[in-house]
């Protein structure tokens, strides 16, 4: 009894199909991994620099030398991360009296927003790349027993 013959043509076909298919499942996932990477990055500097905004800016001597050190903490916190440290906005906000943040009670909020570009997004599409935006809030009390401050 003689056994069928297999056809020559389909000798060897898996491994292309098995290549194909893990470059076609591969090359997403990959992408979707470093669009995550950098939408985690931008958000960790953007909690970072509220947080360090915040900070700097309820021990700073008056309240005209806290907005110049807030923004310098969240240029540094941004910078961290290895991001450009102008790629975000920074408000400050005090509670119970906006003009007089350093006075004992009040609590400073710092609020950064920024946005993620998705990553190997071609120059054609011009200025209009996608974005991811994340924000961050960090509040810093002033303290209840401390001297008051201009």
């Amino acid at each position: 009894m003689s056994r069928p013959r297999r056809r020559g043509g389909e000798h060897g076909s898996a491994i292309v199909e098995f290549v194909w298919l893990a470059i076609l499942l591969l090359v997403p996932l990959l992408y979707v991994l470093l669009a995550v990477f950098d939408t985690q990055r931008a958000a960790y500097a953007a909690s970072a620099a509220a947080r360090s905004a915040s900070r700097a800016f309820v021990t700073s001597p008056d309240q005209a030398t806290g907005y110049a050190r807030a923004e310098a903490a969240a240029r540094l916190a941004f910078g961290d991360q290895g991001l450009e440290a102008g790629g975000f906005t920074l408000t400050i906000s005090c509670r119970p009296d906006p003009q007089r943040c350093l006075t004992p009670g009040s609590v400073v909020a710092a609020e950064v927003r920024s946005a993620a570009d998705l990553p190997l997004m071609p120059a054609v599409l011009g200025g209009n790349i996608p974005r991811i935006a994340v924000s961050a809030v960090h509040r810093s009390p002033y303290g209840t027993f401390r001297e008051g401050r201009s």
